[in-house]
């Protein structure tokens, strides 16, 4: 049985439609790399947007290709404080009845062969212990189990109260 995966921080980041793509970028507009990210096919873009909320806005914001059928914003509490909402706390993905806005809940992504090396299943919910002089540990982290997956484990650059 495996011990160790790799975290990561998920900074805010958008996925985008293709319709949204080409609203911001122009029609007929293809995204471009600028690195791909842990999850095969997935990559950071070179394209960057703007998100404006009541009270502030974020410049820079990532955008994440390639196009997905569902635009959606992921932000830390801390990026909801900046633009003056509270994101709904949910799993990457679960956007309805949202504005598109989402505080991603922590997860591992997994490939199914790293699922039976760590003797889990995809949607468990499982504690993540860090070892060290300032271990911690995550709980409740969503195991997402799938073959094109890679091994890593997302959260947000702060903590949560849920």
């Amino acid at each position: 049985m495996r011990t160790q995966l790799p975290i990561a921080r998920s900074d805010i980041h958008i996925h985008l439609t293709e319709n949204h793509i080409e609203e911001l970028f122009g029609k007929g507009y293809k995204l471009t790399k600028w690195f791909d990210l842990t999850i095969p096919g997935q990559f950071a873009c070179n394209e960057r947007v703007t998100v404006s909320g009541k009270e502030g806005t974020i410049e820079d914001v990532v955008v994440v290709g390639p196009a997905r059928d569902y635009t959606q914003l992921e932000i830390s509490f801390t990026n909801g404080s900046t633009l003056g909402i509270i994101p709904v706390l949910r799993d990457s993905g679960d956007i309805e009845g949202t504005p598109g806005v989402v505080a991603a809940r922590r997860h591992i992504h997994m490939h199914t062969k790293d699922a039976e090396d760590f003797g889990v299943k995809d949607r468990q919910i499982v504690k993540i212990k860090v070892p060290g002089l300032r271990g911690l540990i995550f709980d409740k982290v969503l195991v997402r189990v799938n073959p094109d997956n890679a091994l890593e484990m997302h959260i947000t650059g702060n903590y949560d109260t849920q």
